[in-house]
């Protein structure tokens, strides 16, 4: 099996970790994502449009619940599975795969690891088929990497929980049928701790900002999100309320696996587009990837992302093993985020001025890599949890 775009492709020695069913479904996101979401990436880029054509026929595809369970119209795979996907959607259309990757791994996730029968019969059903559409709302304006700040507030009050306060950054909440949103959680006048509620879009109190002017991910739906006296049932809380910041903190844990899929995938697209450039491109006789200095680049970029896929593709078996993968998605966010911005950043420099302009993509690869090293957990963040694993055994 190869990875990789054009005809400068990257063998895949990373076998050891797929079934023949993975090999499979690799080959159909890859050839899908060619197909029908290459010709309109950059379109959708230039536009900041929202994918809605694309996320339809994902959804016909059954890639919008893949590691749910099939009798809530899952696919009922593996989590290995969710990143091959959001790899190989990642090569071709960022903007895409990041509303593929947030409504599975952070819209869907709470409902499928914590949510009662009925909640999973209404919500997660109707998520896993991709007829509705799923968002978490972690960030406020003064709790980032601090979430244990959440100044949002749920009070119980005659079997409803009165809601009030703020969600900055959350990622397809312009089009969510349902959001998971985290609150400090009051009964009795006793803050209890901060658990995680849902809501139906539409309800009263429930206010939509307008679409975020970003960098890139242009065609992802990123906006605010304010509840305002906003009731929602004492039944709309997923888990236990007391131990709600455990559930969102696993929830990210998992999520911190699919953003390093992300990365993953537009890695291999920077350097594919750079390979492909370097055979093409003449100077002083030649072809420039006869010249040391991006024969050694190439080789560089190379080696670093069979690096990254053993750290993602680990961190993912684990997952599906019922192993800690604490430090190992820690590790694989780390790592694959700050190569996207390595990657992308030389391929530019390795394309000169072709690399500035958008008709060549590297721009909109480096753009679109920039977050990676923000969300789901800054690189700060990832160094202080890998920290934190590695040095709590010792006496």
């Amino acid at each position: 099996m190869v990875l990789g775009v054009c005809n400068y492709k990257m063998v895949d020695n990373n076998k050891m970790y797929f079934t023949e069913e993975h090999i499979l479904l690799r080959k159909m996101v890859r050839d899908f994502s060619e197909k029908e979401l290459k010709p309109i990436a950059q379109e959708i880029d230039k536009h900041s449009k929202f994918p809605h054509d694309s996320i339809k026929k994902i959804s016909d595809l059954g890639l919008m619940g893949i590691p749910w369970d099939e009798k809530y119209n899952g696919s009922g795979m593996d989590y290995l599975s969710l990143v091959i996907a959001i790899e190989e959607m990642g090569k071709v259309c960022v903007s895409t795969a990041v509303t593929v990757m947030a409504h599975t791994s952070l819209g869907s996730s709470p409902f499928a690891y914590f949510g009662t029968s009925e909640q999973k019969q209404k919500y997660l059903t109707n998520l896993s088929s991709g007829q509705m559409i799923g968002a978490f709302g972690l960030t406020e304006p003064n709790a980032g990497s601090d979430a244990g700040s959440t100044q949002t507030t749920a009070i119980l009050k005659d079997g409803k929980y009165i809601v009030n306060g703020q969600k900055a950054f959350c990622t397809n909440a312009g089009v969510a049928g349902v959001i998971i949103f985290t609150s400090k959680i009051i009964h009795d006048d006793n803050e209890i701790g901060i658990g995680a509620l849902f809501v139906d879009a539409g309800t009263e109190g429930l206010k939509i900002g307008e679409p975020e002017n970003k960098m890139g991910w242009k065609g992802s739906d990123t906006r605010s999100v304010y509840f305002d006296n906003m009731e929602i049932p004492e039944s709309n809380i997923l888990g236990s309320p007391d131990k709600g910041f455990k559930h969102f903190l696993q929830t990210l844990t998992g999520g911190r696996i699919t953003i390093s899929a992300l990365a993953l995938g537009i890695c291999q697209a920077a350097y594919n587009i750079a390979l492909k450039y370097s055979h093409e491109r003449e100077a002083f006789g030649k072809k420039i990837n006869k010249f040391q200095s991006v024969s050694f680049k190439l080789a560089d970029m190379a080696t670093q992302i069979e690096a990254a896929k053993h750290l993602v593709y680990y961190a993912a078996w684990r997952k599906d093993i019922n192993k800690n993968f604490i430090k190992e998605a820690a590790m694989a966010k780390l790592f694959s985020s700050e190569l996207a911005m390595k990657i992308t950043t030389d391929a530019i420099q390795l394309l000169g001025g072709y690399g500035y302009i958008r008709e060549y993509d590297v721009e909109r690869f480096f753009r679109d890599a920039k977050i990676l090293e923000i969300g789901e957990g800054t690189s700060e963040v990832q160094r202080i949890i890998i920290a934190r694993e590695i040095l709590k055994n010792l006496n």
